[in-house]
């Protein structure tokens, strides 16, 4: 079983790799942008075959050491 994990940053968290991808596209020319936030994708292949187990096993490993949960959000998919 195959698993992404979305981790952002929380909405009033400041983001200054956001900000600097902002101004590089405003400076390419690419105007009219109100806001960048950038986060990171973690893809994970799970010897899970169960749904709700493998479910459960990536929600503790995003607690304990995929995503900050103090200033991060995370989604998690899974794919068969």
């Amino acid at each position: 079983m195959k698993a992404r994990v979305h981790v952002t940053l929380k909405p009033g968290v400041l983001d200054p790799q956001g900000k600097a991808i902002e101004h590089a596209l405003d400076t390419l020319g690419f105007g009219g942008i109100e806001e960048v936030r950038q986060g990171k994708v973690i893809e994970l292949t799970l010897a899970e075959s169960d749904p709700q187990a493998a479910r459960s096993k990536v929600e503790e490993m995003c607690r304990k050491l995929l995503a900050n949960t103090v200033i991060e959000n995370y989604a998690i998919d899974l794919e068969a």
